[in-house]
């Protein structure tokens, strides 16, 4: 890597093979990494020409898509700051992220984030233009097009002038956080910051000649944005989803890719799908993949312990190839029939789902990282995995577990601060440059990171034990009939959880218990839903200690959601939200 900037990074990535395809979607003509280079040009201009100025914040407000990426390129190499704003945002978090970080233009995607941008502009003093990405130009925005316009006429050596004045040290992005415990704060990255990110990913995940990374997961969020750059880097194509959420498999599979960054709960749905597909099919058809599960999970221990020298048994071998031609490779053909790995990040996997995926040959990085360290921290890789861990180190990073049992990071990742604010900042890093990650966690003898669960989520019972519920909420999630599960007790006596019923699985829900609708409120209150729940919270408590077990439980007749404000958009849970929300509900779990 020669570059020292993202400023930098877009320019080489579009000189070095202009014909080979950058970017990719559906329903769209492929752009190439020449006609990459030519709208990054003209974006990066064209905001010369509306008066930006190297330093000065520019906001991308749009779900993830080619055009993003194209704004992101333009942004960055005409020297501004990148300020991305999650689409899911409603107009007031977009006018609190418009108005702190002072950006004076913003790109938004369509008709429905301008008018966002619309109610709210009137607060944001800074704000001089907003830009359309892909419509004519409503509500007064300048279309993109327009813009480019204007940048093509511009002397193209101006970019040479704008990108001599960003240094490495200066900000690329100011990410705000999604906010699960108070109000979004903005994380200041570095161009150093992301740089040191892109080649710790590109030393340690074997993304191979021409890669092609499928990107659904937001762009506004750090996981995603570094693939992005990865690939961008490396000369990989990024492969984009059509933008229907209930197509992302469809389309993951029509466009066959090497690498897919996904959260848990992808996991968890596609985990719940092969089941219920199973459900569907008869005895023999059961029993035949329950065997090839068998011999799958037996396989893969027998590659672990062939890595250390261990000899494996000519007879599983040949067992283990004729049950993954007939049965093992389907469930890998839902991701295509390219897939080298899924990079898994943002929340603990249930070791369940990840045995599954192992057992079926679908390789599952899962690493660990925050928006304050680009993502970027630690990482499972194929030669060196222990599943239920984060993984080791990532080169360059170091990882410490402090007194208290909080992960602490440092390294060249890690950002230097929070925007406009001082004590956030003297509270997330020490004078020696550690980071107080919030999370708890342990060191294992070889060096992998276990996240156990979160400082400001410890639930301390009556009686004074501590209790990290994520773990226990993630073993719940893995029921194949719930979406989503909080667990509460602080200052009680035992742990309850509220559960919801995974709204992709209601059909099949009824089914089981005989009823002929699927209809989520009926469900919620079926005294046979409640057995049935009731049989499986037993089954995840027997895999935890009594303290932390789950005593009582109750089904919401709906599920958590983002535009509630429940769920960030990488669907982590607010959980103070949350039990403020269903403060009732929690409290009708003890009485009696």
């Amino acid at each position: 890597m020669t570059h020292k900037t993202l400023a930098e990074l877009f320019p080489a990535a579009a000189a070095r093979e202009p014909g080979a395809v950058a970017l990719r979607r559906p329903d769209a003509q492929d752009v190439t990494y020449g006609e990459l280079g030519r709208a990054a040009r003209e974006l990066a201009l064209g905001l010369a020409a509306l008066g930006i100025e190297p330093g000065d914040r520019v906001a991308l407000l749009a779900n993830t898509r080619p055009e993003w990426t194209l704004a992101d390129a333009g942004i960055a190499t005409s020297g501004a700051v990148v300020v991305p704003i999650y689409h899911t945002n409603s107009p007031e978090e977009c006018r609190y992220v418009l108005a702190h970080s002072g950006a004076r233009a913003v790109l938004c995607e369509d008709a429905g984030q301008l008018a966002k941008v619309a109610q709210v502009r009137g607060e944001c003093p800074a704000l001089e233009h907003v830009v359309d990405m892909t419509g004519g130009g409503a509500d007064g925005a300048l279309p993109l097009a327009e813009l480019r316009a204007r940048g093509a006429a511009r002397d193209a050596g101006e970019i040479a002038e704008r990108l001599a004045r960003v240094r490495p040290e200066d900000p690329a992005t100011i990410v705000y956080t999604s906010g699960t415990t108070g109000p979004p704060k903005g994380c200041v990255l570095t161009h150093r910051n992301w740089l040191a990110a892109v080649e710790m990913y590109a030393a340690q995940v074997p993304f191979g000649e021409r890669p092609v990374v499928f990107l659904f997961l937001p762009l506004a969020h750090s996981l995603a944005r570094v693939a992005q750059l990865v690939t961008l880097d490396i000369g990989g194509t990024i492969a984009f989803w059509s933008g229907d959420a209930r197509r992302v498999m469809d389309d993951v599979a029509s466009m066959r890719p090497t690498h897919l960054p996904v959260v848990p709960r992808v996991l968890e749905k596609v985990h719940a799908r092969v089941l219920d597909e199973l459900e569907q099919g008869g005895a023999l058809q059961q029993r035949a993949f329950r065997a090839a599960l068998s011999l799958g999970r037996r396989r893969a221990a027998a590659r672990r312990r062939a890595a250390a020298g261990a000899r494996t048994p000519p007879l599983l071998v040949a067992s283990h190839a004729l049950a993954d031609r007939l049965v093992l490779a389907r469930v890998r053909a839902i991701f295509g029939d390219r897939l080298e790995q899924l990079l898994v990040g943002a929340a603990p996997v249930g070791p369940e789902v990840l045995a599954f995926f192992e057992a079926c040959g679908v390789t599952v990085l899962e690493g660990y990282g925050l928006t304050e360290t680009c993502a970027a921290a630690t990482i499972n890789v194929p030669e060196a995995t222990r599943l239920g861990t984060a993984g080791r180190p990532l080169p360059g990073v170091q990882v410490r577990i402090a007194s208290d049992g909080e992960v602490l990071l440092r390294g060249p990742n890690v950002f230097p601060g929070y925007y406009e604010d001082e004590l956030a900042t003297r509270e997330a890093l020490d004078e020696h440059g550690w980071l107080r990650t919030g999370d708890l966690g342990t060191l294992d003898d070889g060096g992998f990171l276990r996240i156990t669960g979160r400082t400001k989520d410890l639930i301390i019972t009556s009686s004074g034990k501590n209790v990290t519920p994520s773990n226990l909420e993630a073993a719940l999630r893995e029921v194949r009939w719930v979406s989503q599960a909080v667990a509460f007790g602080d200052r009680r006596p035992y742990l309850v959880a509220l559960l919801t019923l995974d709204p992709d699985e209601l059909p099949a829900l009824a089914r089981c218990i005989g009823r002929e609708d699927g209809d989520a409120v009926a469900l919620a209150a079926d005294p046979r839903v409640r057995e049935l729940l009731d049989a499986e919270v037993q089954a995840v408590n027997q895999r935890f200690a009594r303290i932390e077990q789950v005593k009582r439980f109750g089904i919401l007749d709906h599920d958590l959601s983002q535009a509630a404000g429940e769920l960030t958009p990488t669907l982590k849970l607010k959980r103070n939200v949350v039990y403020e929300r269903y403060a009732d509900a929690f409290a009708g779990l003890y009485e009696g």
